[in-house]
């Protein structure tokens, strides 16, 4: 490889690059489509505007609670009410201060706002993103972000394999008879992708009602180990399944089972 070399040179490196052309020593990257470009920057410039949005709401309560006023637990819709109704009898250069942010944080949800419509009426008019949304837990953002991710489904040969792409895969330390073990997911390839399935795989184990094979297997693993090793091994498994939709054109199938329910003591939601 390039890094053995013991002289960087343009002469050394096309020579190293040719070696590596001739052997296949290279893997080629998969550049994606201008269309899917496009969503991936308004997935981007919308998760930008809502970290902004929370850091602007943590601040004014920051500086609020400096002052013995507490926000507390408020919708994002009421939460300007909120804290004007905690600066009435404040002086006028706290006032003046709060009402300044104020203003950057409307500018800042109304953009955002603006932007999380335009992701809904996208996913809307796209057939692949409503079948992905048929399955449980899984929302507007994360069948978009999914679909951005992959792009080309016919690029996996297998659907088991999309899981540990994008880094949701424990990884491996082996070295003779005496070791061997796993560590933590590899977190490889796209962040957005996997934090999107573990939301979903969240939502799927601690909000969602519904009763599936899928949901019950989880909560075997989180009885057997962790809520957050469940998750990541949930959302390993819908990266795989949402795969599968994909390409199937097949919707999702909540696969129940009584022996399943039986072992975990539950019961399923009527």
């Amino acid at each position: 490889s390039l890094s053995t070399m013991r002289n960087k040179t343009d002469r050394n490196d096309a020579r190293g690059i040719a070696q590596m052309m001739r052997l296949g020593w290279f893997r080629a990257v998969h550049v994606k489509n201008v269309e899917m470009q496009k969503m991936r920057t308004l997935l981007s410039n919308r998760k930008l505007l809502k970290r902004k949005l929370v850091d602007i709401e943590n601040h004014i309560r920051g500086a609020l609670r400096t002052y013995g006023l507490l926000v507390g637990a408020v919708s994002r819709g009421r939460y300007e009410e909120r804290v004007r109704e905690l600066i009435h009898r404040t002086d006028f250069v706290f006032t003046t201060m709060i009402e300044t942010m104020l203003d950057v944080r409307r500018a800042i949800f109304e953009g955002y706002s603006r932007l999380h419509r335009m992701l809904l009426q996208v996913v809307q008019h796209d057939p692949i993103c409503r079948r992905l949304t048929t399955v449980p837990g899984v929302g507007p953002v994360a069948a978009l972000s999914f679909k951005v991710g992959v792009d080309d489904p016919l690029r996996f040969a297998r659907s088991r394999t999309v899981g540990a792409h994008f880094g949701l895969t424990p990884r491996r330390h082996q070295s003779g008879t005496s070791i061997d073990y796993e560590g933590r997911i590899t977190k490889q390839g796209d962040v957005n992708v996997r934090e999107a399935l573990c939301e979903a795989a969240a939502s799927l184990l601690m909000r969602v009602r519904t009763w599936s094979a899928l949901r019950a297997w989880g909560l075997r693993i989180a009885k057997r180990t962790s809520m957050m090793c469940a998750i990541v091994a949930v959302a390993r498994k819908l990266a795989g399944i949402l795969h599968r939709m994909w390409i199937d054109g097949s919707d999702f199938k909540v696969g129940f089972g009584a022996k399943v329910t039986r072992k975990l003591k539950l019961r399923p939601a009527q």
